[in-house]
C-alpha cells in the first residue's frame, strides 16, 4: 500500500510543477498531461518492487527537472523572444567580492 501512495504522490506532483512550468501555454500543458499519463498507463500493470522503485525515483527526478530547469520564452518579434522566468528560478544578483565586509 505505501508503494502505491509514492506513486500517486509522485504522479501529483508531476501534475502540479507541469502547471507551474508551463502557465499561460495550453499547448505545452496538454502535451505535458498527454505523456504523464501515457507514461504511468504504460507501466500500470507492474508489480516488481524494484521496477517500481526505479520508476518513482525517475518521475521525481523528472520534476526537479521540470522544476529548476525548463524557462517559458515567447515570440514577441521576428527576432525577439520574451523570457518569463518564474520567481523561484530568480536569484539574488550579489557583486562577488574579494575582501570580507567588516562587521560594524
Amino acid at each position: 500500500m505505501a508503494t502505491r501512495l509514492k506513486v500517486l504522490r509522485v504522479f501529483k506532483t508531476l501534475h502540479r510543477t507541469r502547471a507551474a512550468v508551463f502557465k499561460d501555454d495550453n499547448r505545452a500543458l496538454i502535451a505535458a498531461r498527454l505523456k504523464i499519463n501515457e507514461e504511468f498507463q504504460k507501466n500500470k500493470n507492474e508489480t516488481s518492487e524494484e521496477n517500481i522503485n526505479k520508476m518513482i525515483e525517475m518521475g521525481s527526478k523528472v520534476e526537479a527537472v521540470l522544476r529548476e530547469c525548463v524557462l517559458q520564452m515567447e515570440h514577441v518579434g521576428e527576432d525577439k523572444l520574451l523570457l518569463r522566468p518564474r520567481e523561484s528560478l530568480l536569484l539574488e544578483n550579489v557583486p562577488f567580492c574579494d575582501q570580507p565586509r567588516k562587521k560594524s
